[in-house]
């Protein structure tokens, strides 16, 4: 039997998420509503979902009209188009790195995955026999990992590097220079790319006008990347459950749907249907003005409590992103992040994710924020929090 560690931060989520009063440990762009998703759009009388249609399993790779927005999307600002056929919808983007891993790595494979990140990301190849190296970011470096730390992990048997960008739960952006080093990295051993990024387009603290403003990975000319998105974060639309994996390199899109008929066969029609909506033209532009908008305004809130408190925490300013990571302290030593958050949400019902418990033991007293929740809720946990760090703090163990 397959041992399977236990996915920390979706067990404390399942744990906690709905009897918190404050939920701001969600990663989504607060959710919307199918209402609220039409009156975002420019076509608001269009029925959304197909009533008449038999529910079949549908296209069984994905609907055409949802594969050919994401393919227009991902096409905008790209020298090379991406042809429709070469991506695939899957249950979430959970689903797409899953299924990913599934078809490219297995025994006595070595994989690199960029750390810290969501766990998935680099339990699912052990899972499946290989062998994962952790490429480290650190606060002291703005949370972005060496290239030469990169280089000194490459094995003769490196089948995968793993990216997640922009990243959960630092809010960092690998930025394009660096972005091409890991592909320069990559080609020169023939490896594959595989970057998450369920978090873009949230950029809300760097601009295009920025040069190191980063593409999709997929736009970068190496033929051996492969990338996931969702509509769950930057999109707000979690509960349809709509993710996908896209790659220029046919052999390895043709693999990944071979491992799909496994786990898959199909993404639910309904499901699709209002993903199609919300990418369509005329929503998407508006859709992604709202959650950027919301993650600016709620940034700022979050950036002057961080500096209200900053005898309490500190933290590294994310560039994109639903997620924060700070570290909380007492008279200069990390506190315990479990013991923090499990007072935090017994004294005052605000929901935090324990960086120690949830990424990994080195992290501690870190705690993870998202923060592109709704703003009054946001306002009103963070005000809690204030509180407990006043009135409670020093009851909180210390990192052991």
């Amino acid at each position: 039997m397959v041992k399977i560690d236990s996915f920390s931060v979706e067990s404390w989520m399942d744990k906690y998420e709905t009897k918190c009063k404050y939920n701001i440990a969600e990663t989504c762009c607060a959710s919307i509503s199918i209402d609220e998703l039409r009156e975002l759009s420019d076509t608001k009388d269009v029925q959304i979902v197909q009533t008449s249609n038999a529910l079949s399993y549908g296209s069984i790779r994905g609907s055409d009209t949802l594969r050919s927005n994401l393919a227009r999307l991902y096409s905008a600002k790209s020298t090379v188009a991406i042809d429709p056929r070469n991506i695939i919808s899957t249950p979430g983007a959970i689903s797409a790195n899953y299924v990913t891993a599934y078809a490219l790595v297995g025994t006595g494979d070595h994989v690199i995955c960029h750390y810290p990140t969501y766990q998935s990301l680099y339990d699912v190849p052990k899972h499946l026999g290989a062998t994962v190296d952790l490429w480290h970011a650190k606060p002291e470096n703005k949370w972005l990992p060496s290239i030469e730390d990169l280089k000194a992990l490459i094995k003769p048997n490196t089948k995968l590097i793993v990216i997640n960008n922009p990243n959960n739960p630092t809010g960092a952006v690998l930025k394009k220079p660096l972005l091409q080093e890991i592909i320069d990295v990559a080609s020169a051993h023939d490896i594959a790319i595989m970057c998450d990024e369920v978090y873009r387009p949230v950029f809300h603290s760097i601009t295009p006008l920025d040069p190191g403003f980063p593409p999709s990975l997929l736009s970068m000319g190496y033929k051996k990347t492969i990338v996931t998105g969702s509509m769950s974060k930057a999109y707000a639309l979690a509960g349809i459950r709509v993710g996908w994996v896209a790659s220029h390199d046919t052999e390895i899109i043709e693999k990944i749907a071979e491992a799909r008929h496994f786990t898959t066969i199909s993404v639910s029609q309904l499901d699709e249907q209002v993903a199609a909506f919300a990418l369509d033209q005329n929503t998407v532009h508006g859709l992604l003005a709202r959650n950027i908008q919301l993650a600016k305004t709620n940034l700022e809130l979050l950036e002057r409590w961080v500096a209200k408190n900053e005898d309490e925490c500190e933290w590294v300013k994310p560039l994109a992103g639903t997620t924060a990571f700070l570290k909380f302290h007492r008279e200069g030593k990390a506190v315990d992040s479990v013991e923090f958050c499990e007072k935090l949400m017994e004294k005052t019902g605000v929901l935090f994710v324990p960086g120690s418990e949830c990424f990994g033991a080195e992290f501690k007293g870190w705690v993870r924020i998202g923060f592109v929740c709704h703003t009054q809720v946001l306002k009103d946990g963070l005000a809690e929090a204030t509180k407990f760090l006043r009135k409670n703090l020093d009851d909180v163990g210390l990192a052991k």
